[in-house]
């Protein structure tokens, strides 16, 4: 590891590994705070220059949208031969993931979660920047329970206007204006927010398959539909934002901001 990382923090337990490195719990050896330390193996992506720039670029995305509460702060940066590592925020051990696993949300849960969610993200359309992968796997939660977006590797600066092009997200959680090849707008965040609304108030996927082209050739057709069993307690309000969030015609579909100003959002998860 860096020299310099090492006298300046104390590098403890592994908490998270990804397709490029591992996440460590580390401590500040000034202030005695706790962080999570990202480290990247630049050696696995060496002949890759796609992945080579979101190696660069996370960071930098990271600076261009910090100010939000919802998002994993950058404090620090250090570079060796083999090595980029990250000084993250410490956001405990528990993402999004594991607590959808443990069950289905209430409304009034789902509309929580999802609140600060979308706060993240219109804080980062604000600043020009597109996450393109958000999934319960990159949304964190810290020791007050306060949501925390991370992991801004496969962001996109899209400034005034301008479309992106690329195939980046996961497979349940791409729009299909994604899959199909097309250029898109930062609007691909708020369908991938969408698919998380849809999952924490259904325990199922909107749009499913066995692999992951199954996924994709569902994603493009966007037939979405509303189950008997996991929907029959959710108001007509939740499904109604679903559907706006969840549209195949981009014009149509919500903004982050027009998001959070939907009736439901706006009554808590209340609204019947």
């Amino acid at each position: 590891m860096s020299e310099a990382l090492q006298q300046n923090y104390e590098i403890c337990e592994e908490i998270g590994r990804g397709r490029f490195g591992v996440v460590y719990r580390c401590v500040s050896s000034a202030s005695g705070h706790t962080f999570a330390c990202k480290s990247i193996d630049k050696r696995l992506i060496a002949n890759d220059s796609i992945d080579r720039e979101c190696l660069i670029k996370e960071p930098k995305f990271n600076q261009i949208v910090a100010g939000s509460p919802y998002i994993v702060e950058l404090h620090d940066v250090f570079e060796d031969s083999d090595h980029l590592h990250l000084i993250l925020e410490f956001c405990g051990y528990q993402t999004l993931y594991e607590q959808i696993l443990a069950g289905t949300f209430s409304e009034k849960e789902a509309a929580a979660v999802m609140e600060q969610l979308v706060q993240a993200v219109a804080h980062c359309h604000r600043r020009g920047v597109a996450h393109r992968d958000i999934k319960p796997d990159n949304v964190l939660f810290d020791d007050r329970n306060r949501l925390k977006l991370g992991d801004f590797g496969s962001a996109e600066w899209f400034g005034k206007g301008e479309t992106m092009s690329g195939l980046v997200g996961t497979p349940y959680y791409v729009a299909p204006e994604v899959v199909s090849g097309r250029e898109y707008t930062e609007k691909v965040d708020v369908w991938s927010c969408g698919v998380i609304l849809y999952i924490m108030l259904a325990g199922i996927p909107p749009f499913y398959g066995e692999s992951a082209t199954e996924i994709f050739q569902a994603v493009l057709r966007g037939n979405l539909r509303f189950p008997t069993r996991p929907f029959h307690s959710v108001s007509p309000a939740a499904k109604d934002l679903l559907r706006k969030m969840l549209c195949k015609d981009v014009s149509r579909r919500l903004s982050a901001d027009q998001v959070l100003r939907h009736p439901w959002m706006m009554s808590g998860g209340e609204l019947r």
